[in-house]
């Protein structure tokens, strides 16, 4: 605004000035006045470029600003949506992971009771003098049982390795 009153001022200055030199030199010399008056404009039109100049960089600097200030609002944006998109999956994940093992604890049981079922009833084999059948049916629940506990091992393991590993990048 100071460069704008300061122009402003500065044309007004000029003009004045010339005006009192036609009235020194006369209003009968015509070529003087046309010079005067040639120079008056001149000197309008180099203000009106100086004004012109002054507008488009002030309106530049004010682009400048704003898009800083969209461009630091669009990163927090950006910042606060990552964060509640890893809070989230990481919330869902949390939960995936409860259910899991609520549904495996619920499986374990069933088959812990199955196991120990196939053992009572090899055990009652046995004793009732159905040896080869009895024992058919220990192994069996014996092999069973192990292989369930070796494929409990492994996810177990498996939980273990991701549990330290990165969860992989994603795709923008």
């Amino acid at each position: 605004m100071v460069k704008f009153f300061l122009g402003i001022l500065t044309v007004q200055l000029v003009t004045i000035a010339l005006f009192f030199a036609v009235m020194q030199t006369g209003l009968a010399n015509t070529q003087m006045i046309l010079t005067i008056g040639l120079l008056e404009a001149l000197f309008s039109v180099l203000a009106t470029f100086w004004f012109s100049a002054l507008a488009r960089q002030r309106y530049h600097n004010e682009l400048e600003t704003l898009k800083e200030e969209h461009f630091k609002e669009r990163e927090k944006i950006k910042v606060n949506a990552e964060r509640q998109k890893s809070r989230i999956l990481s919330k869902s994940q949390k939960e995936i992971l409860k259910e899991s093992r609520r549904t495996q604890a619920a499986a374990n049981f069933k088959i812990g009771a199955a196991f120990a079922g196939a053992l009572i009833f090899g055990g009652i084999m046995l004793y009732t003098q159905f040896v080869t059948f009895g024992l058919l049916v220990l192994t069996t629940a014996g092999g069973g049982l192990a292989g369930y506990l070796t494929r409990g091992r492994q996810i177990a393991l498996a939980r273990k390795k991701n549990k330290h590993r990165l969860p992989p990048p994603e795709k923008s």
